[in-house]
């Protein structure tokens, strides 16, 4: 049996070859375009001996040839390794060498730090702009075009991708071709509501993150719609291309959400085009779910996933009872549950870790064997999230494992804590953590960030708190800062703020 994610670009280019497929500042390009070009890179990556079994690493931001390599590498059989545009030299070695890569194509702004990774492996370089010269993604676009995805099965590897590394190095996430294209028919008729005309997007969650590659990318290429590319993310240059390109969806983490809700420009833009709206990738306050919905009308949808789970594992979904805050109901194909310590199952309403298994589940890591038998023992991915499922079958998160304060005894979650915290008129960010504790062993730290020209003093919030938690719970030291520290897809770095 042959299967290749490549085959939803091709369906898509041969069904409406001349409706666009991505938009780029004020350039448009149909599906026939895409395709033409991907075809042309997947017959000059066969042509230096790459294939099924080989892989690709791609150190490109969110711009159009980040998608033509995407599927150009999928379409020749390889693997591709989307590589985090912020990593510096060293990591891109250790991501070279560790998934034995055959090329890196790297955007022009990254192009020292790619080279002077991939030097020290002898890794050849491509660059990934339109000109057509030696060694550039325009000069492999301008090949003779493959007619076909090159035959691959359904549990060769698609891509994978690098975990965050919280604890030891990186792991690589082999995806498989079944994993992915699944993945999408779980967004595409379950989580994206109909419209009256095409799906329209914006891709601003970075496509190299699993987030933005299946919900955005991936998913409007199998439905035929369209993405507008937004490279770094700006509440200004939001609002301005949904109201350009009349966007239809948006995918976002909380900090984006939070933006977009408390941005000041000098004008109101009309965003009455949106028809739904997804988070995930970290908690989503509730109050900031509902004041995001008051203000632009529109419902928000909150899930759950990880990189090795394709991402999508749960979902709230406009057919069932939508309860915020909750991480919503098993997707289409996978199973979850919550265990304790010894994987044991926990009835409804108790703590534990959250399991999963189905279609959505990785392979495992490469070459790892160690970290697969743990991750995947029992047949069911271990998440590393603690969280509990009420009786409507619905899972709700109370933390990551790894975040979890131990106060005197007392297991402090803090996503609670910050839910509590951003029901203040005064905050606009706010994150939780555990910091040593002589004789409590931690205790609860809050960082947080206030809104502009807003004012409150550390022991106002402690009291703000402390009438809505139970006494161990509040935070007894508050840091104020400007803003606080961020990954590329707008996700606040707990670590970062633990080794401040």
């Amino acid at each position: 049996m042959h299967l290749n994610l490549g085959s939803i670009l091709r369906t898509s280019a041969f069904e409406t070859p001349d409706a666009v497929v991505m938009r780029a500042g004020e350039r448009s390009i149909p599906y026939a375009e895409l395709d033409r070009a991907a075809r042309g890179v997947a017959s000059r990556l066969r042509e230096r001996g790459i294939g099924v079994g080989d892989k690709v690493a791609l150190l490109v931001p969110n711009v159009p040839e980040f998608t033509i390599a995407y599927f150009g590498i999928l379409y020749a059989g390889a693997a591709v390794v989307p590589i985090n545009v912020l990593a510096a030299a060293p990591e891109v070695t250790y991501f070279l060498q560790d998934a034995e890569a055959r090329l890196l194509i790297v955007h022009p702004l990254f192009e020292e730090v790619g080279r002077a990774g991939a030097a020290q492996l002898g890794v050849p370089v491509v660059l990934a702009t339109s000109e057509v010269a030696a060694d550039t993604l325009g000069e492999l676009a301008a090949g003779d075009p493959v007619d076909q995805p090159h035959p691959t099965s359904p549990q060769d590897t698609a891509v994978i991708l690098y975990t965050s590394g919280t604890t030891g190095k990186p792991k690589g996430a082999e995806l498989t071709h079944s994993n992915l294209l699944l993945n999408c028919t779980v967004v595409v008729p379950r989580l994206l509501p109909p419209t009256d005309s095409a799906h329209r997007a914006l891709a601003t969650l970075p496509l190299f993150h699993s987030f933005g590659q299946t919900v955005i990318q991936n998913a409007m290429i199998a439905l035929g719609g369209s993405f507008t590319l937004l490279p770094r993310f700006d509440a200004e240059q939001a609002f301005q291309l949904i109201e350009r390109d009349r966007l239809t969806h948006f995918a976002g983490v909380p900090t984006m959400y939070f933006a977009l809700l408390h941005h000041r420009g000098d004008r109101a833009y009309d965003v009455s085009s949106l028809r739904g709206c997804l988070t995930g990738g970290a908690p989503m306050p509730v109050e900031v779910l509902y004041a995001f919905e008051e203000k632009f009308n529109v419902e928000v949808l909150e899930g759950f996933g990880l990189s090795e789970t394709s991402p999508i594992a749960s979902f709230n979904v406009v057919s069932k009872p939508r309860k915020p805050g909750s991480i919503g109901y098993p997707v289409w194909g996978v199973e979850m549950c919550i265990v304790d310590d010894a994987d044991r199952r926990l009835p409804d309403g108790e703590h534990g870790e959250i399991c999963i298994r189905g279609h959505n589940i990785m392979k495992g890591y490469l070459n790892r064997p160690d970290a697969n038998k743990e991750a995947l023992r029992g047949g069911w991915f271990h998440s590393g999230d603690i969280g509990h499922r009420d009786g409507d079958g619905c899972y709700w998160i109370v933390d990551r494992k790894k975040d979890m304060i131990l106060r005197g005894g007392f297991n402090v979650y803090p996503r609670e804590i910050e839910e509590v915290l951003y029901q203040h008129e005064a905050v606009v960010e706010a994150a939780v953590i555990g910091v040593p504790h002589e004789s409590h062993g931690e205790e609860v730290k809050a960082v947080v960030a206030l809104k502009p020209d807003a004012k409150v003093t550390a022991e106002e919030l402690q009291s703000f708190c402390k009438d809505r938690l139970a006494a161990y719970k509040y935070p007894r030291l508050i840091e104020f800062r400007d803003s606080l520290p961020k990954g590329p897809t707008g996700k606040i770095l707990k670590r970062e703020l633990r080794d401040a």
